[in-house]
């Protein structure tokens, strides 16, 4: 299934002003992207040579977020917010190589991003994928579009990696995430990673990055960050930093060590 907004989306595409996503596939050595982009993304590395270190982690995160929560959760229903950019690995690619029948929504507010994710991201033959293009501050149109393809009767993993840190405290991040939840039934899942405010480097590349950009991204306590999960039952081990989420032993870019940002996954009771 795909959107039918591919046209529309082309045109409203800002090549001449940096934004988040693009940025962050510069940082994870991708060629999605327009000069204001790269620009921007050197001017964080300058700043904070860490910054593509954070991003690779939050991807890997990500790859072994949704294979728990297919493989061991035995969700069949991902609901991805915040996409970013398609790369390896994408959200569907590894729920369906466990459960080929799984459905994945993708949503975003870059109309780069759905463009793409309409083109590359394809679903198996047993199950779906769709594309959204709406902002995570509308949950009700996210939801209504997201129950054209999933079943809000069966669980839902939710996962917002590196999105909530796209809302201002203004804009009520955790009423954001209650509200996307609170329509999923009991034994769906929240999965979630942003940047923590703990480096003053990084505060000060973020802060660079926010005047630059068409969008700005919002550091946050580990603390703030795992208030997103209240009223879920968090899964070992727990909110921790991105390496140290159930790292793979066998790879050796898995090693567990300080990185500023914190990740973790949910149970709705």
């Amino acid at each position: 299934m795909q959107s039918s907004e591919g046209p529309q989306l082309a045109e409203k595409i800002q090549a001449d002003t940096a934004h988040s996503a693009r940025v962050w596939n510069y940082l994870l050595g991708g060629r999605d992207n327009y000069r204001p982009d790269r620009d921007v993304g050197d001017m964080i590395l300058k700043l904070f040579p860490g910054i593509a270190r954070v991003a690779r982690l939050q991807r890997r995160f990500l790859v072994r977020a949704v294979r728990y929560l297919a493989a061991e959760a035995g969700i069949r229903q991902f609901l991805d917010v915040g996409t970013g950019l398609p790369t390896v690995d994408n959200t569907h690619e590894v729920a369906q190589r466990v459960a080929p029948a799984s459905k994945v929504v993708y949503v975003d507010n870059d109309p780069l991003v759905l463009v793409h994710a309409q083109a590359l991201l394809t679903s198996s033959k047993e199950g779906a994928c769709d594309y959204v293009h709406a902002d995570v501050r509308d949950p009700g149109t996210i939801l209504e579009a997201a129950s054209r393809t999933l079943d809000f009767g069966e669980p839902v993993a939710l996962t917002l990696l590196g999105t909530m840190g796209q809302i201002p405290d203004s804009d009520d991040p955790n009423s954001v995430v209650a509200q996307l939840m609170d329509p999923l039934p009991s034994g769906s899942h929240l999965a979630l990673s942003d940047g923590t405010d703990t480096n003053e480097a990084l505060n000060d590349a973020i802060a660079a990055y926010n005047e630059n950009s068409a969008s700005s991204y919002h550091l946050r306590s580990a603390d703030h960050i795992a208030s997103f999960f209240d009223g879920l039952e968090v899964v070992e081990p727990g909110i921790v930093t991105t390496s140290n989420w159930r790292p793979d032993a066998t790879d050796p870019r898995e090693a567990p060590g300080l990185v500023d940002a914190v990740c973790g996954i949910g149970r709705k009771p």
